[in-house]
């Protein structure tokens, strides 16, 4: 079992797509365990299979902070049929990321996280056509002003993809908001903002200001102005539900973690 949870670190840090397309060609492990279960152990709880407790790659043992994030990573475990398919846990994946890799290295994920609110998708503005100029600015207006309420100060907005710096004291605004929460529940922030693009779309996210749906939907402004005009590609169709799938489990790490 060690050797699946190692597997299961390093693809935490593929993009879905990477991750996605290696799966497919790997030859999975069988399911091996009859029953999952999540059981209270101190400091939160650990995932038993068949009564044994998963041991995280770092041959720790795999705690989840309440029940409500142990009893989803033991469905996981428990949705798994003949074989053990990773593509389908990404809780357990962010869980194990959290756990063995982002509390020893904190701050660089933390300074990554950062660095996207510095070169924000909510930041570079499309010039034409008009309809698209219009739907970004409703939709991505407001987030933008309350980010900037909230920390003290106001984005840069730029027309096209020159990049363009954001004030440094609004990213160490940012910085700080950030710097407090768990590795897990930091690990789920980096999650969302990679799916997103956005640092600002994942802290508005964190702190309640919008529920996954409206983030969601701010973040595929210009993929779904496409297929509004050319229609929706079936293998597009399938990742961006595959990437869904990723969100959630941040978002459900965010809101109950």
């Amino acid at each position: 079992m060690s050797d699946f949870l190692e597997v299961l670190q390093e693809d935490a840090a593929r993009d879905p797509e990477q991750r996605a397309r290696e799966f497919s060609r790997r030859e999975l492990p069988k399911r091996f365990y009859k029953e999952a279960a999540h059981e209270p152990a101190e400091g939160g709880f650990a995932i038993h299979l068949d009564g044994r407790p998963v041991k995280t790659p770092g041959r720790t043992t795999l705690l989840l902070p309440n029940e409500t994030l142990g009893a989803a990573v033991a469905a996981e475990w428990m949705a798994q049929e003949k074989v053990i398919n990773p593509a389908n846990m990404p809780l357990t994946r962010i869980a194990n990321s959290a756990q063995d890799a982002v509390s020893v290295r904190y701050d660089e994920v933390a300074d990554e996280i950062t660095r996207f609110a510095g070169s924000d998708a909510l930041c570079y503005r499309a010039d034409d056509p008009q309809s698209l100029v219009e739907t970004q600015r409703g939709l991505w207006d407001p987030v933008i002003d309350w980010a900037g309420s909230l920390l003290g100060g106001r984005f840069v907005l730029i027309e096209g993809i020159v990049h363009a710096s954001q004030p440094e004291d609004l990213l160490k605004a940012y910085r700080r908001r950030i710097g407090a929460e768990t590795p897990l529940r930091l690990a789920a922030l980096h999650t969302a903002t990679s799916l997103t693009g956005s640092a600002i779309l994942a802290l508005s996210l964190k702190e309640g200001h919008l529920d996954a749906d409206r983030v969601w939907t701010a973040a595929h402004v210009e993929e779904d102005f496409n297929i509004e005009r050319w229609g929706e590609d079936a293998d597009a169709a399938s990742l961006r539900a595959y990437k869904r799938t990723e969100f959630d489990a941040a978002v459900l790490i965010l809101q109950a973690g």
